[in-house]
């Protein structure tokens, strides 16, 4: 697992980056995660699965047929306005996962080589509460944590944020909400929003949809500008080989029914249409259209650009 920062930007590859019409995406990486995190998160998924769907490899399993997937983000730039899509691990973070605890990445820097310096961030979409999606909402300033993105919104669904204020968290979750939470709220810059079954518009082109069952409040974020679209997906799909089996779930779902149940309306409403699906944990490629294959579904992979 990468633990080196770059002091300078240039250093760092370009972000790969598509067009959703006049809508410009770029993925942000953190981190690729280590290899025991496909078992772990989607213990489904066993090599005798993998091995039954050959495209997956080598893009989204290994030679070992062992899952692959990252943590990164996706900066939106929507007609000026600079939109992050989930935050991460971020850095220096004590953690009870020993693959995110103290983490030290250039995340900001790559952030800022793609054109989204953290004070030009305008609006920061959080799919859900989870650990691995709100980590940089805060960095370290001496003993305490504030917000990174200091000229922002944060948004996230206000069924998602009240789930958690009534939930009865263990501590490690306590400590995550406590460093990369609470100061977001308490410097005044969470937005609650109720988000109906239809979806609710927080920018122009830029519509979250309820995806709940991972997380009761999680949300997908919808692109749509001069008739094209995309998706990012959150947690609602964790990695491809959910398009084969929709009902394979994560070990943390909190509803996994529901969650089983919010996959497949989602593949069935996307199959066949030219929607760019851009998965939040998928790792290179990362993008693609959904097909019919059978009676599920499986990724046409389309790879961003490097400028």
């Amino acid at each position: 697992m990468p633990t080196t920062t770059h002091d300078d930007a240039t250093d760092l590859p370009d972000a790969p980056t598509w067009t959703v019409g006049d809508i410009t995406v770029h993925r942000v990486d953190e981190v690729p995660l280590p290899a025991q995190t496909g078992p772990w998160l989607l213990p489904g998924a066993t090599p005798e699965i993998v091995a039954r769907t050959p495209w997956l490899q080598p893009d989204f399993a290994d030679e070992q047929r062992v899952l692959r997937l990252a943590s990164h983000s996706f900066a939106i730039d929507v007609h000026g306005l600079r939109i992050l899509v989930d935050t991460g691990i971020g850095n220096g973070k004590q953690r009870a996962n020993p693959a995110w605890d103290d983490l030290n990445s250039d995340y900001l820097q790559r952030l800022t080589q793609a054109g989204f310096a953290p004070e030009t961030v305008d609006l920061v979409v959080l799919t859900h509460l989870h650990t691995d999606h709100v980590g940089w909402n805060t960095r370290a300033d001496g003993a305490s944590w504030v917000p990174t993105f200091p000229n922002a919104r944060y948004v996230t669904a206000r069924t998602e944020w009240e789930y958690w204020a009534g939930a009865d968290m263990d501590e490690p979750r306590r400590q995550m909400f406590r460093d990369s939470v609470h100061p977001i709220r308490d410097a005044g810059l969470l937005d609650l929003v109720d988000v109906p079954s239809g979806g609710a518009d927080i920018a122009p082109g830029v519509r979250l949809l309820p995806t709940p069952g991972h997380t009761p409040g999680q949300v997908a974020v919808e692109l749509s500008s001069a008739g094209e679209h995309a998706l990012i997906t959150g947690d609602c799909i964790h990695h491809p080989v959910q398009l084969i089996h929709p009902d394979l779930g994560s070990c943390v779902d909190i509803d996994p029914a529901a969650a089983a149940r919010t996959r497949r309306e989602l593949l069935t409403s996307l199959s066949g249409t030219r929607t760019l699906l851009l998965g939040s944990h998928f790792p290179p490629p990362t993008a693609g259209h959904v097909i019919p294959e059978g009676d599920s579904y499986r990724l046409v992979a389309l790879p961003g650009t490097v400028r």
